[in-house]
């Protein structure tokens, strides 16, 4: 029964890294097709998604050490109605706050900037 076992949960985890691999690049090759389009929008939420990594070097236990990173997300509604989330370079991260109105340029799933409007959309 092991014998089998092993074999079996190699292949899931094996189609599973291609599924990835192939899902991630047909989402690359969408945003790419997709037209650069700029509405107007508010910024309605933002999160962070932090990932700890621990790192082994050598057999030594004290030569091991972690380290983090973290993705920065910000919610967007645009003029339709629609809301989207889209993933944003750390350093505008910062510079957005909840119920700022302004210009949304993206590509697809990606984020391409947002320019602050001082008198709405």
């Amino acid at each position: 029964m092991f014998s089998l076992l092993v074999p079996l949960v190699f292949i899931a985890v094996f189609g599973l890294v291609i599924y990835i691999v192939i899902k991630g690049i047909a989402q690359w090759n969408k945003n790419n097709n997709s037209p650069i389009l700029t509405v107007g929008a508010r910024v309605v939420a933002k999160r962070t998604a932090v990932d700890s990594h621990m790192h082994h070097h050598g057999d030594n236990m004290a030569m091991n050490h972690s380290s983090t990173s973290t993705t920065y997300y910000a919610t967007f509604e645009v003029e339709s109605g629609n809301r989207m989330e889209l993933k944003i370079p750390g350093r505008e991260y910062g510079m957005l706050a909840g119920g700022d109105i302004g210009r949304l340029t993206f590509q697809g799933t990606r984020y391409k900037g947002f320019e602050r409007s001082k008198d709405g959309l």
